[in-house]
């Protein structure tokens, strides 16, 4: 089996994280880390994965504080940027262990943003509304910036306006809309509970020890 820490176990995906461990018979759940705790517990508690679902304030330390550990990392969190991945796959490669970074871990989310870069290649013209619910904290959203990523990758000339709303009652939702002379496609996903989430963690779980240093996007990990 495979040993567990969550670091952000109190909050609303933390919990989460851990009912999904939980209920793995593969997976052994030996940390549960919240604000007021020590990471140094991980080490202690023989994890072997810790996953991280903290805040962009906390994101980056608490990665390197498990790297450093020699504890593979799988995290959720959003708002590292280019130099803060340089700088942890530094550090993964140094303790030899891997970090996996995902804006998205529900399938749905990654076809979306599949289909979007597929269909950048096509329009010229495009824009992204993403919706969260009121707390989270980051805006656009890790997945809007991949998408938009992604389609710039493709070929789609410019920028892509992002949008971002935030409401209560809203868990994770993204469009994407083109449009054309006398046509429009939207391309739209919802996670409608944060269960959505978990098998895509899991697998991440499962896989980081034989990934690289750096991994970043569920999408690596659907490719057979």
């Amino acid at each position: 089996m495979i040993k567990v820490g969550v670091i952000g176990a109190e909050g609303r995906m933390g919990s989460e994280v851990c009912r999904a461990v939980e209920a793995d018979p593969d997976l052994d759940l030996v940390a549960r880390v919240g604000r007021s705790d020590d990471l140094t517990t991980l080490g202690s508690s023989g994890c072997e994965v810790a996953v991280e679902f903290t805040e962009p304030a906390s994101v980056k330390a608490n990665t390197l504080s498990c790297l450093t550990q020699g504890i593979h990392v799988v995290v959720g969190a959003t708002g590292l940027t280019d130099p803060d991945l340089q700088e942890i796959e530094a550090a993964a490669r140094e303790h030899g262990v891997s970090a996996f970074i995902a804006p998205n871990f529900a399938l749905g989310a990654v076809l979306m943003m599949r289909f979007a870069a597929e269909a950048a290649r096509h329009f010229r013209s495009a824009e992204i509304i993403e919706r969260h619910h009121e707390r989270k904290l980051d805006a656009p959203s890790g997945t809007a910036k991949r998408t938009a990523s992604l389609m710039e990758e493709s070929g789609f000339d410019g920028d892509v306006p992002i949008h971002s709303v935030r409401l209560p009652g809203l868990v994770a939702h993204q469009e994407v809309v083109f449009g054309a002379p006398g046509e429009t496609l939207t391309i739209k996903h919802d996670s409608i509970d944060r269960t959505s989430f978990m098998p895509g963690v899991v697998l991440a779980i499962k896989k980081v020890s034989a990934l690289p240093p750096l991994t970043v996007g569920l999408e690596h990990l659907l490719h057979g």
